[in-house]
């Protein structure tokens, strides 16, 4: 017997309280050729209950302990049996149309590894933000753009299971907030990428967020991937100079913004070599004057994802 055309990866660990919600998402799809492999990681609370509750289409697996999100990731997709693999989180949404208008863009074109869509994200306070508001990602072979801009967002992309098998690693289980980042940046390198260009998915703000509770992880992180790319893919310093620079650049400002919000800007003058040729590296300079709580919408600003809503 053939096994489902999509395999939706959900990991979770005591994710009783969005749960339901997140699982019912998956359940009103209207493209039903689906399974969903969920990961339990040694949950204390009531998500193995809620998850075993539904029927055979939802494959429930347990770790005996936790362990890290990325080998907790790498063990789920071991068990998905789909062509495509999609990602959900316990606590995010999918539009019922999702699957139905990504998976076609895969029979378009054979290189085409990765799509992905436009998301909402929203919190508690009913308050909304469009991941793109109005622009349009780029399309086609876009690792170049994802290391100057990385632009996706886990829930709503979709990959090619042969491009998943054509990576020497899956998620690197070093990883604790960037692994879904590293492994579609490192698809992308060889693999083109196509997008649905509206909201297919909801990603839901909180503080009991992983991203909210390690996000001093995202620049200790970065500077892992980027090392690791100029590793595996030779002349990248050279080709992607630019791009490369520009990454640090980035990686810079995210360091100093989290010194700067323990109370420390002895760390400004890493943004020194940056002030003639980044605008936003000369405002976070000038602003770092203020103490951090008034420039806090500020940062705000610069938080990349977590900047668009606030818990």
């Amino acid at each position: 017997m053939t096994g489902p055309r999509v395999s939706i990866i959900m990991n979770c660990l005591n994710g009783a309280e969005y749960l339901r919600a997140s699982i019912e998402s998956v359940y009103a799809q209207t493209f039903k050729d689906w399974e969903i492999v969920f990961w339990d990681n040694a949950s204390t609370d009531r998500s193995g209950e809620i998850a075993r509750g539904y029927d055979r289409r939802l494959r429930y697996f347990r770790s005996p302990a936790t362990i890290p999100l990325g080998r907790a990731r790498n063990m789920a997709m071991r068990e998905a049996r789909g062509e495509l693999i999609a990602f959900l989180d316990c606590d995010d949404l999918w539009m019922p149309e999702k699957l139905e208008k990504q998976a076609p863009l895969f029979d378009k074109n054979p290189r085409t590894g990765l799509v992905f869509s436009d998301t909402i994200f929203f919190n508690g306070k009913g308050e909304e933000r469009r991941l793109y508001s109005g622009s349009r990602p780029p399309r086609g072979m876009v690792f170049k753009r994802l290391l100057t801009d990385y632009f996706l967002s886990m829930e709503t992309v979709v990959i090619r299971r042969r491009a998943l098998d054509s990576m020497s690693e899956w998620f690197d289980e070093r990883l604790e907030v960037n692994e879904e980042a590293d492994l579609f940046t490192r698809i992308a390198y060889w693999w083109e990428a196509d997008c649905v260009h509206e909201p297919l998915a909801k990603w839901r703000v909180h503080a009991g967020s992983l991203t909210w509770q390690k996000k001093e992880r995202f620049a200790i992180e970065s500077q892992m991937m980027l090392d690791k790319y100029i590793r595996l893919f030779p002349g990248l310093a050279a080709e992607a100079a630019g791009e490369v620079e520009c990454m640090r650049r980035r990686i810079s400002k995210q360091r100093f913004m989290n010194s700067w919000e323990r109370g420390d800007v002895s760390g400004r003058a890493m943004l020194k070599p940056y002030l003639g040729k980044d605008p936003k590296a000369l405002a976070l300079y000038m602003a770092s004057f203020l103490p951090y709580r008034a420039a806090a919408p500020f940062i705000g600003y610069y938080r990349e994802r977590n900047g668009l809503v606030s818990p």
